[in-house]
């Protein structure tokens, strides 16, 4: 969505697939959010206004475009410019007004490229999304949806798919009960998009990056990583938790609801089949009783990691058998809203892992007062993605590898879904052991 080169590409995608009625979500163009929140903290600190970066790319992708959709686009950058100069004058950028400010964003768009789909022969129209039906919360920033948007949302727009137009709508935004526009936060395009779907009982969302689906492992890492073909919601959801950005776990739970699938796709490259994430395919035992016979192949879906982890172990001071060791010490972390990764527990210790932003110092005091405390930090999470049946030899070929390349394991954990293995080694240590894991498990013969 960087220029018009990009817009005409989007719009022969979209017009391959008009017999499917399809409903199009578009984020801002570029970098478009990015130069908004520099404009905004910009004016708010030097109380300049700079919109160049903003102005000068959208006048350059309509050059061409009919004078009514020109002078639309024009009139909403004179917006922003007025906003952005009311930012420098009071001196005041709060979440509310920064969540309008990136509004724009998304508002440019959706017009832009209507209009680029419309002088391609494509009936469409570019709607606000809080004009469909979207309606969230007030926490600016991070907004969650109202559940009264999946009926608003199948209302407004079933009736305008079903008349043969195209709705191109603004990802990312919302309007509260107050009439406010919002942001709905990481993924919030995606998310717009799956509502939509779910709400409307579509057949499928498609999600278009610039990568051919979910990997096996980051390509940054690993230059022999290739496309999963097919994946489940939870697993799905572990990968990208763990580090993989192709799709934010948040996304997936309007899908999830109603066991739509969600196809991630290559905008760079339309005829890669993407990856297919979709409900949980649970296979029935066999009449013999016996269970059924794992297919052959990598017994893992993907391999991914996430670096700049602290490791916590916390080991009790009181008598073995006491209650209430492991309640106090969530209680800790809990009332100063530190959010906790992985944990693996005993009887008497518990180790955990957790973002490096936090500070730490009051936790460790408090702490203290019933268990030795020690913090490490530099350590990067390992995690592997897989078949739950084939759980002990993932493990066991883990650790081999592991101890071939002479990485220490300092902690690991499967998740209560085992579709998930995570272990802690040194974050020096992470990208390569995501190599070994993925000649291990994808590309050895054996």
């Amino acid at each position: 969505m960087a220029d018009a080169a990009r817009l005409r590409h989007v719009a022969g995608i979209v017009q391959s697939q008009l017999q499917r009625r399809p409903v199009v979500v578009l984020s801002a163009m570029g970098d478009t959010t990015d130069h908004l929140l520099e404009a905004g903290d910009a004016a708010l600190r030097t109380g300049k206004v700079h919109t160049e970066k903003i102005v000068n790319p959208h006048l350059e992708t309509i050059k061409g475009q009919k004078p009514p959709v020109q002078k639309e686009i024009k009139l909403l950058l004179d917006e922003v410019t007025g906003l952005l100069s009311g930012i420098s004058v009071t001196n005041e950028l709060s979440p509310k007004t920064q969540d309008y400010l990136i509004s724009y964003g998304e508002r440019l768009s959706v017009r832009i490229a209507a209009a680029f789909f419309e002088s391609a022969g494509i009936n469409a129209k570019a709607f606000d999304a809080w004009d469909l039906g979207f309606l969230s919360d007030s926490n600016h920033g991070h907004a969650e949806l109202s559940p009264d948007s999946w009926k608003l949302i199948r209302e407004k727009i079933t009736p305008l798919v079903n008349s043969g137009l195209v709705p191109v709508v603004t990802g990312f935004i919302a309007r509260d009960g107050h009439g406010y526009i919002t942001t709905l936060g990481r993924g919030g395009s995606d998310l717009t998009a799956t509502t939509i779907a779910a709400a409307c009982k579509a057949e499928e969302a498609q999600v278009w990056k610039d990568v051919d689906g979910i990997l096996t492992a980051d390509p940054r890492i690993v230059k022999n990583a290739r496309p999963v073909e097919a994946i489940n919601y939870e697993e799905a959801s572990e990968l990208a938790y763990f580090g993989a950005q192709v799709l934010h776990p948040r996304a997936m739970l309007p899908c999830m609801k109603t066991g739509t699938p969600v196809i991630v796709k290559n905008s760079y490259n339309i005829e890669a089949p993407g990856t297919r994430i979709g409900p949980v395919i649970r296979k029935k035992p066999a009449k013999t009783g016996k269970p059924p016979r794992t297919k052959e192949g990598a017994p893992i879906h993907a391999i991914t990691s996430r670096r700049n982890v602290t490791l916590v172990d916390i080991v009790s001071s009181r008598m073995v058998g006491q209650y209430g060791f492991l309640a106090e010490v969530f209680s800790a972390f809990a009332s100063r809203n530190i959010s906790v990764d992985m944990v693996a527990t005993s009887e008497v210790s518990v180790s955990l892992t957790l973002d490096t932003a936090y500070d730490l110092s009051s936790l460790k005091e408090a702490l203290s007062k019933i268990a030795s405390v020690e913090i490490k930090t530099g350590k990067a999470i390992v995690s592997i993605v897989g078949d739950v049946a084939r759980s002990s030899e993932i493990l066991a070929r883990a650790f081999s590898t592991c101890r071939l390349i002479g990485v220490t394991v300092q902690m690991v954990s499967q998740g209560a879904s085992k579709v998930n293995i995570s272990f802690i080694v040194d974050d020096t240590e992470a990208a390569e052991v995501v190599r070994a894991l993925h000649i291990d498990f994808f590309e050895s013969e054996k």
